[in-house]
């Protein structure tokens, strides 16, 4: 079967100058991905370039319509434009979004009133919200803001999550070089959602791999964005059925797409963190099928 074409490059441009760019991506059979060499995996889940200065880089998956991306306002400030895929008159007409900022602090002005969010703070903005404006404090230091956003059918107010606010749940151990502590931040239990959730975890030292055992969950599908990579270091991130596992090897910033049928996880040459993000139809974050390290092939 001839898969269609996997990606779109479109830009909008303001004032003669870009503010918005997203990719189109198609979703794929997992008997086409068992065909996949490396540079088609990549061309097909890896999301590169999230941060391009000055402007809001997106890519608009056919998996539950999910979108995801990043912002930097450096010299100036961004706003959060609808795309083509969206068929709206605004971003947030049909949709919900998270942020979470790996970057310096940010300022996030929502129909008129202003947020701060610093470094691994997150933020929801429901759906109905219709201007969404993207600032650094200092430009020298601009924020880094990593956006996920999925489709919405109801009407949930803005909230802020910090560290503190988040539910933890820590897991692993030394032993297995798994331990680390899970900051569920958009979930349900902090923050009103329709279908969207994220969060972010963290190691300690002497841990490398993420999701340990793996799993898949056919009500949701999920993307994964590594950052606080070390120079010169690297991630393996592991996906595909079970039975049939691929792997990507990631960089700082960069993330990766994992359908539903999708085992997720990884392995570190040094320690990092990760966001994680979803959406589908169940908002219960254990629902999930695990597999253990010796069914994998």
């Amino acid at each position: 079967m001839v898969t269609q074409i996997i990606w779109i490059l479109k830009i909008i441009k303001t004032n003669d100058m870009v503010n918005t760019m997203f990719q189109i991506r198609y979703a794929s059979h997992p008997s086409d991905v068992k065909t996949y060499d490396t540079q088609r995996l990549r061309e097909q889940f890896l999301v590169d370039d999230l941060f391009v200065e000055n402007a809001v880089s997106l890519v608009y998956a056919d998996y539950d319509r999910y979108i995801v991306g990043g912002a930097l306002p450096a010299a100036k400030s961004l706003k959060l434009e609808t795309i083509d895929p969206l068929k709206s008159n605004y971003f947030l007409e049909r949709r919900e979004i998270g942020i979470i900022n790996v970057g310096g602090k940010a300022i996030i002005n929502i129909d008129g009133d202003d947020y701060e969010l610093n470094y691994k703070e997150a933020i929801y903005i429901g759906k109905g919200n219709r201007e969404v404006e993207f600032k650094s404090v200092d430009k020298k230091k601009p924020a880094r803001l990593y956006i996920n956003s999925a489709p919405a059918h109801k009407e949930f107010p803005v909230k802020k999550v910090t560290l503190a606010d988040a539910l933890v749940q820590e897991m692993g151990d030394l032993n297995s070089s798994n331990q680390r502590k899970i900051n569920k931040l958009l979930v349900h239990g902090v923050v009103e959602t329709n279908q969207l959730q994220m969060g972010m975890t963290e190691f300690q030292a002497g841990s490398v791999w993420n999701t340990m055992p793996p799993h898949t969950h056919s009500r949701r599908m999920e993307t994964y964005f590594y950052f606080e990579v070390p120079e010169g270091q690297a991630i393996c991130h592991f996906m595909g059925e079970p039975q049939e596992t691929r792997h990507i090897w990631l960089k700082n910033e960069q993330a990766v797409i994992s359908p539903s049928w999708s085992i997720h996880a990884g392995a570190g040459t040094a320690k990092y963190a990760f966001v994680w993000g979803m959406a589908g139809e169940n908002l219960d974050y254990g629902d999930m099928d695990v597999v253990q390290p010796s069914e994998l092939r």
